[in-house]
């Protein structure tokens, strides 16, 4: 279930760092966040900042039980047919599974930050929206 609502108190999870997340809610007013619930259990989050005429995707993440499976695929796809906007996002250029499931959603390589995380190049990626 692709969940908006959020209560920081009721999660959990040990991958979502909740001081981080609720500081950017009472401080970003463009901050926004789709869950993904199993079993009203979340299991996966992207947090992003809708701004104006795009989207920036700052951090998504699947609870590691349920990666490889479709989860964050379906979370990002929600995500998509939801904002109806450009896209944008970094990664860290070894996380070649998170790329593959960006590419298959039609993000494409635009940049790259060489040594950005502590050695590791970040590459810079954007989708367009088709719908414009």
């Amino acid at each position: 279930m692709i969940s908006e609502l959020i209560n920081i108190n009721e999660i959990d999870n040990s991958f979502i760092n909740k001081d981080y997340l609720e500081n950017e809610f009472n401080n970003n007013p463009y901050a926004k966040v789709l869950l993904l619930k199993e079993d009203n259990k979340v299991i996966g989050y992207i947090y992003y900042s809708d701004i104006y005429e795009r989207v920036e995707i700052n951090q998504f993440e699947i609870d590691k039980n349920y990666r490889n499976k479709g989860n964050g695929n379906l979370l990002l796809q929600a995500m998509i047919n939801k904002v109806h906007k450009d896209i944008t996002l970094e990664v860290r250029e070894d996380n070649t599974y998170a790329i593959k499931v960006y590419e298959k959603n039609g993000f494409i390589k635009t940049a790259t930050r060489k040594g950005y995380y502590n050695g590791v190049d970040g590459i810079l990626m954007e989708r367009k929206d088709s719908s414009k």
